[in-house]
């Protein structure tokens, strides 16, 4: 049996990081550059004891859609052994690859491995990029994997993350940097449901926000370079909204980013 930890750290991989990946080719003129014009199934999947489970990527004359779940006729598809070995693969705790389908599309499949190469080196930055757009692209993937895995966790069960959203009325938690609203993200709980969203919510002002004054102090904090109460007295980060709350949304931050790597 495959331990819920595992699990847990499944689902984020597979619902809230590699979902990543379309927002990295959008953004990598390299990598969109690959695509062009290009149409095909690419898919990213496991094994499990009663099914298999895995996000597909649907590629329409060079655009992308990301799909939860897997299709049965993927011109491209990595396949690994095992919900840990796909887990490991993507912490960088194991360099195994997964098996292959797909050598007679050898370029789309060349491609599709230098993408994801570029997600895990975005992810895996211990410092920030030097080159503005992608500090800028750096934040917003950050902003996007906390929004979601936060969410993931919910409709994973994981216990913690759940009682928070059952107790809960319908608030908005939100991460967004001065005048940068493009990179915003946020999540809606509500009597045990959340859905997580890109951008702005614009319905109401947010229960809670954490507004960063720039993209390099929101990098500060997100790569854990500055520390959180130097930041906050400097008003580098302003929690918008009861500090209490601010706190319980770090730890589930730390939490997503614990299962990630």
């Amino acid at each position: 049996m495959i331990a819920m930890e595992e699990l847990y750290a499944n689902r984020i991989f597979l619902n809230a990081v590699l979902p990543l990946l379309k927002v990295i080719v959008e953004n990598k003129d390299s990598l969109k550059k690959k695509f062009k014009n290009k149409t095909a199934l690419i898919q990213i999947s496991a094994k499990d004891s009663e099914c298999k489970v895995g996000t597909h990527y649907k590629i329409e004359n060079g655009s992308w859609t990301v799909i939860k779940g897997t299709t049965s006729s993927p011109d491209i598809e990595l396949e690994f052994k095992s919900i840990p070995a796909l887990n490991n693969f993507f912490r960088g705790k194991s360099k195994k690859l997964p098996k292959i389908k797909g050598f007679k599309n050898l370029g789309l499949l060349i491609s599709t491995f230098s993408s994801l190469i570029t997600m895990s080196n975005f992810l895996g930055a211990t410092s920030p990029p030097k080159k503005t757009n992608e500090k800028e692209l750096l934040v917003q993937l950050y902003f996007y994997l906390l929004s979601s895995g936060i969410s993931q966790l919910n409709k994973a069960g994981h216990p913690d993350v759940s009682k928070w959203v059952k107790r809960s009325p319908d608030r908005v938690y939100a991460w967004t940097v001065q005048d940068r609203p493009e990179l915003s993200a946020y999540i809606r709980i509500k009597a045990g449901k959340s859905k997580a969203a890109r951008g702005m919510y614009k319905r109401s002002k947010p229960f809670f926000t954490m507004y960063f004054d720039s993209v390099d102090s929101a990098l500060g904090i997100l790569l854990e370079t500055d520390n959180l109460i130097e930041s906050t007295i400097s008003e580098k980060l302003i929690m918008q909204g009861a500090p209490e709350f601010g706190a319980q949304l770090g730890e589930f931050m730390t939490l997503v980013g614990s299962y990630a790597k």
